[in-house]
């Protein structure tokens, strides 16, 4: 029986499955006395034999009774050079039939699976949301650690095509299984660009996040103030609320209309702190008067490209949201130096005001910020065109603290303004004079020796001589001179 094993192992060829077949297969019987001949057969299959793949045969518990002549009575092998030496060679590496009846594998370990949990768990924590969704699905051990809780303070999801409404549906209803009907852990919601979100989705949210701190749905066009409403009135820790490009969105309440004041009867005041309605083509006074009134935490607001607002709602503004730091009006066309003079109410708490292409600003607004705002920062005011070296001059003396300025556009400044600013401003780091035609080679002199930290200059479309600028770029070692000026390199 040895032999035959042996010639139909050899015609089955190597192969690891024929080996497991054949070892099965050959458990099912008790082995016999090979014989006498099995000399003959065994030399035609030597050539088979292997280390790694021996006989169905030699895998057995062999017959006490049945010594071969190349072995000794006590089981060693002798130096004979006969061919069934190999064989019992062969035979001694395997361990016994009794205990396995299929060769011995090691078990190949991935490195990733010796990390102990908390390291696996941290390495997942720099994964997106839809990268998290995909290890979830490797392996019981990885889902389990996938959906932790901690992993899930944020969810941030992108794509036009995107069914962000079921998205979220899908996974708060999973992050509330711990915890049924809501969601303690997460805290930050980003869903910009998913233009097929819509009120249902953010109904989800309201109702499953009430620790929610973090929303974005910049671009949302089918968020509407009844979404808005569910959500700020049903997540009280909501500080950060971006629905710049939500055109449908006109005010941010605790009614459900605009129109009714807030009475006792609706809880606390909302407690944003930071709100982007930029392009909120729709947003007017009536509406910037009740996010004033709701929100008198506000810090960060802006309003760009809302056309429709007036100096009016920015004077109810300054009343309610004493605490606003940054303000954004930019392409804000209706708004003027009244406006301004209301802003200016701020005081020393405005760091950073953008009027940029409000062509109804001249020096006389300019003048009430620079008055009563001595602690502003940035200031961007390109396309003002009323804007001239005495408000620039008047800004520059009373707010020396400026590190940014953007008068692009302005073509009224010219080296005077310049030389002033550069006196008063020693901190200035980026500066903005693109398509000032009326500079020379001496305010931006001035510029070089009175502004050491510059870091950023933009000339471009401005008719200055090249060697001014190498002064700047001598002086001002870590500066970026953006200019159109080919004889400048």
């Amino acid at each position: 029986m040895g032999a035959n094993n042996g010639k139909q192992y050899g015609s089955e060829g190597k192969g690891s499955s024929s080996l497991s077949s054949d070892v099965s297969s050959s458990t099912d019987h008790t082995p016999t006395k090979a014989p006498k001949n099995v000399a003959t057969s065994e030399d035609s299959d030597l050539s088979m034999r292997t280390l790694s793949t021996p006989s169905p045969a030699l895998l057995l518990n062999p017959n006490p009774s049945c010594v071969s002549p190349q072995t000794v009575p006590n089981g060693h092998e002798t130096s004979s050079t006969s061919f069934n030496v190999p064989g019992e060679t062969v035979a001694m590496v395997h361990p016994p039939p009794g205990i396995r009846s299929r060769p011995l594998k090691v078990p190949h370990t991935a490195l990733i699976d010796i990390l102990p949990d908390p390291v696996l768990l941290h390495v997942l924590s720099y994964l997106s949301t839809p990268q998290l969704c995909r290890c979830a699905r490797v392996c019981r051990r990885w889902y389990n650690l996938a959906w932790d809780p901690r992993l899930w303070s944020s969810i941030r999801l992108t794509g036009e095509l995107l069914n962000a409404d079921r998205a979220l549906k899908v996974l708060t209803h999973r992050l509330c299984q711990d915890t049924p009907n809501v969601c303690l852990t997460l805290e930050t919601v980003v869903a910009s660009g998913c233009r097929r979100l819509s009120d249902r989705g953010l109904r989800v949210i309201a109702q499953c996040c009430p620790e929610l701190r973090c929303l974005e749905v910049a671009g949302c066009y089918n968020v509407s103030n009844d979404a808005v409403f569910d959500v700020v009135s049903k997540c009280p820790n909501l500080e950060h609320l971006d629905v710049s490009g939500c055109p449908k969105v006109t005010c941010i309440s605790l009614t459900e209309e605009a129109s009714l004041q807030l009475t006792p009867l609706h809880g606390q005041q909302i407690g944003l702190r930071y709100l982007d309605m930029t392009d909120c083509v729709s947003l007017e006074d009536e509406g910037l008067r009740t996010i004033a009134f709701h929100c008198p935490r506000l810090t960060h607001l802006y309003l760009r490209r809302c056309s429709r607002l007036t100096d009016e709602s920015l004077r109810q503004l300054a009343l309610r949201c004493t605490a606003l730091r940054e303000l954004s009006l930019s392409d804000c066309h209706l708004v003027g130096d009244f406006g301004l003079r209301e802003v200016a109410r701020l005081e020393g708490r405005l760091r950073y005001l953008s009027v940029a292409h409000c062509m109804r600003i001249t020096d006389v607004g300019l003048r009430y910020v620079a008055r009563y705002c001595p602690r502003l920062r940035y200031l961007n005011a390109r396309g003002c065109e009323g804007l001239t070296d005495q408000g620039l001059s008047h800004l520059a003396r009373n707010c020396p603290r400026l590190r940014s300025v953007d008068v692009g556009r302005c073509p009224l400044v010219s080296d005077a303004g310049l030389e002033v600013l550069a006196r008063c401003c020693e901190g200035l780091r980026r500066l903005s004079l693109r398509g000032c035609e009326s500079l020379t080679g001496r305010g931006l002199m001035a510029l070089a020796a009175g502004c050491p930290e510059l870091q950023l200059l933009n000339v471009q479309e401005c008719d200055v001589p090249p060697e001014a600028l190498r002064l700047v770029r001598q002086h001002c070692r870590r500066c970026v001179i953006e200019h159109t000026i080919p004889a400048f390199y």
